[in-house]
């Protein structure tokens, strides 16, 4: 009988999955799972250090899923999933941290109103939210003003979070978001629940960030095209869970797309690089929508 190694029955260090540098966000037949339920997956997906993701669909489509594993918040059910070079399984999800910037609505709701913005930012260092015992010296400061600039937001330093206003709130989460100077930026629907005015303030902002080439790769999760900035440069597009389309922006947006993903048939249009849908009629039926 032949004699069976520790080499043979334990897979080697080589023998692990490994993910191109370039990539920082590498998922290989990833899903999740919750209660029997899958949220998200099996899906392949990449994202490289120059590129500016949206990811849309309709609710329940699985964005935030998606998104909370490429924050390194939950582990995939299955398949392999690499972010920032880091498998995750394989790594302390706090070791990812500070790397990856991540602005959303739950990220809001857990601010406390008291807290001073300059604050809220700086404690992005720190990995907590709301100040307790941490002393925050000049330099911190300044690089806060910093991040508050990038988003137009550098004259709320000194004011109470729970006193801005919404379109308020949603700048100063994403500029704490920047504070780490991260390698990957998340953004779960900043423009959720702004007026038109507070929407347009933000996606602007967004499209400067976007523009600059020393921003971090970005991830902007939305329902609406509407709320896409100029300067993005790929989408994802999801409904029940499951890839409709991906890879660039122009390819991937187009009426027959959106009409799958939403169920309901959606004629696309786009004025001075930004985006706009709307449901497609007529009388006795629904118009085709046009690619």
């Amino acid at each position: 009988m032949d004699r069976v190694s520790a080499s043979d029955s334990v897979p080697a260090e080589t023998d692990r999955p490994t993910s191109d540098p370039d990539l920082l966000v590498d998922f290989r037949e990833v899903a999740l799972v919750r209660g029997g339920n899958t949220l998200v997956g099996p899906i392949d997906w990449q994202v490289e250090l120059d590129e500016r993701w949206v990811i849309i669909g309709p609710n329940g489509a699985g964005k935030t899923s998606l998104l909370r594993m490429a924050a390194a918040e939950v582990h995939p059910s299955s398949g392999v999933a690499f972010v920032l070079n880091e498998q995750l399984g394989r790594v302390e999800l706090r070791e990812l941290s500070t790397r990856i910037g991540v602005a959303s609505p739950a990220l809001v709701d857990r601010i406390p109103d008291d807290e001073i913005v300059a604050d809220v930012v700086i404690s992005a260092g720190y990995s907590v939210i709301g100040r307790w015992r941490e002393t925050y010296d000049a330099m911190d400061r300044a690089q806060a003003l910093e991040s508050l600039e990038s988003m137009g937001a550098e004259h709320l330093a000194d004011r109470a979070f729970g006193t801005l206003s919404e379109g308020e709130r949603k700048r100063v989460v994403i500029s704490r978001a920047l504070m780490t100077d991260p390698e990957l930026l998340l953004l779960d629907e900043p423009a959720a629940g702004l007026d038109l005015g507070g929407r347009e303030e933000l996606v602007e902002r967004l499209s400067v960030l976007a523009a600059d080439p020393d921003s971090p790769a970005i991830v902007l999760i939305t329902h609406h095209v509407e709320e896409i900035p100029a300067g993005f440069t790929h989408a994802l597009l999801l409904s029940e869970g499951g890839v409709v389309a991906q890879g660039l922006l122009g390819k991937v947006l187009t009426s027959k797309n959106l009409s799958e993903a939403f169920r309901q048939q959606i004629t696309l249009s786009k004025v001075d690089g930004r985006f706009f849908a709307r449901r497609s009629r007529r009388a006795g039926g629904h118009r085709r929508a046009a690619e």
